[in-house]
């Protein structure tokens, strides 16, 4: 990687050469302006106002504006002359923890390379004492023209430096804040924890920018000479304004989530959180249910009342049931009697016709 800048980073009395690489990359799709009717390239000329023609870059300086429009001219030898401790050094004046740092003041990456074999020493004492004192260290640099805060931080073996912005940079929030009181359920707060534990974490490196591989493929099919695919069209917007059912949309949003990890297969399906769906609090479907349960209640009487019929008539069975044993205890008496005589009578007839 080609270094941007070299100097050296000041750690007390130990200076430490170094070169500074650019950490991050640009991969967006830059477009060029033309002209519709003919395809020509639109291009920005400099041009003098007072003259009203084009100037070189080597004609070109730099200037102060002031309120009334004058401009003050500045020239590089100004700028040189200018007390800037820092213009070829990195120079560390804290160490914080890194829970210190705002991550609205992170601004561009760099990683700082050891140059040359006497720099590795110190480099690598600067890198151990980082790791093993777990904090970052806090640094003033300058870089094209202005001087920079700066955070110094180990990434794998190699010391990173994150551009910050000054504290003055950083806008109050004010007036961002919704100014209307809302109040949260506690149960709004339970589905909210549910679809967060339900989506769980990412791989970072998992993710790309569909976007950009979208407008590549689109110019591929241009060059290639076919028309591009037609994308389907996405959903129009919905208007500001509109009153959603938040628990309806939070319910749905992590049934849609646990879909999506049973498709896809995700490990720790088991970690999944299960959510308890709660009643509609709408009151035309309570009255369907009152309406119901009172047609199923009238309904239920008659299979009521005859039950009560058959408990009574139960009652009166049991409470009449010892006269019932005197009277069949009489009957099969009598009837054993007429059996007897019966018997005696039948022998008789059986030895005369013998």
């Amino acid at each position: 990687m080609r270094s941007i800048w070299n100097g050296a980073i000041s750690f007390g009395l130990v200076s430490i050469p170094i070169k500074l690489v650019n950490a991050t990359e640009n991969h967006s799709i830059s477009f060029r302006q033309i002209h519709l009717e003919d395809g020509g390239r639109i291009r920005y000329r400099k041009v003098c106002e007072l003259e009203e023609k084009e100037v070189p870059g080597t004609e070109i300086g730099k200037g102060y504006e002031e309120a009334d429009g004058s401009i003050i001219p500045i020239t590089e030898d100004d700028l040189s002359q200018l007390p800037i401790p820092t213009a070829r050094t990195i120079e560390i004046v804290a160490f914080v923890p890194a829970d210190r740092i705002d991550p609205l003041q992170m601004d561009t990456a760099y990683y700082l390379s050891a140059n040359g074999v006497p720099a590795a020493k110190p480099y690598t004492l600067l890198r151990e004492a980082l790791k093993r004192s777990q904090k970052v260290a806090i640094a003033k640099f300058a870089l094209r023209g202005r001087e920079r805060l700066g955070m110094l931080r180990v990434v794998d073996d190699v010391i990173a430096m994150h551009g910050l912005l000054w504290p003055d940079e950083i806008r109050a929030p004010e007036d961002v804040a919704p100014d209307t009181q809302v109040t949260v359920r506690d149960a709004e707060l339970d589905l909210a924890d549910a679809l967060m534990d339900t989506l769980g974490e990412v791989d970072l490196d998992s993710l790309h920018d569909d976007y950009r591989e979208a407008v590549e493929e689109m110019i591929a099919a241009k060059v290639s000479g076919g028309g591009a695919e037609e994308a389907p069209s996405a959903p129009a917007a919905e208007g500001g304004g509109k009153v959603i059912d938040l628990m309806a949309a939070l319910e749905s949003s992590v049934r849609a989530a646990k879909e999506a990890r049973g498709a896809s297969g995700a490990s720790g399906a088991s970690d999944v959180a299960e959510v308890t769906h709660l009643a509609s609090r709408s009151r035309t479907p309570k009255k369907q249910t009152t309406a119901k349960k009172t047609a199923t209640a009238k309904k239920s009487e008659p299979a009521k009342k005859s039950t009560g019929a058959k408990k009574s008539t139960t009652a009166k069975k049991t409470a009449s049931s010892p006269k019932k044993q005197a009277a069949s205890a009489k009957k099969s008496t009598s009837t054993a009697t007429t059996k007897k005589t019966t018997g005696k009578k039948a022998a008789p007839r059986k030895r005369a016709s013998a």
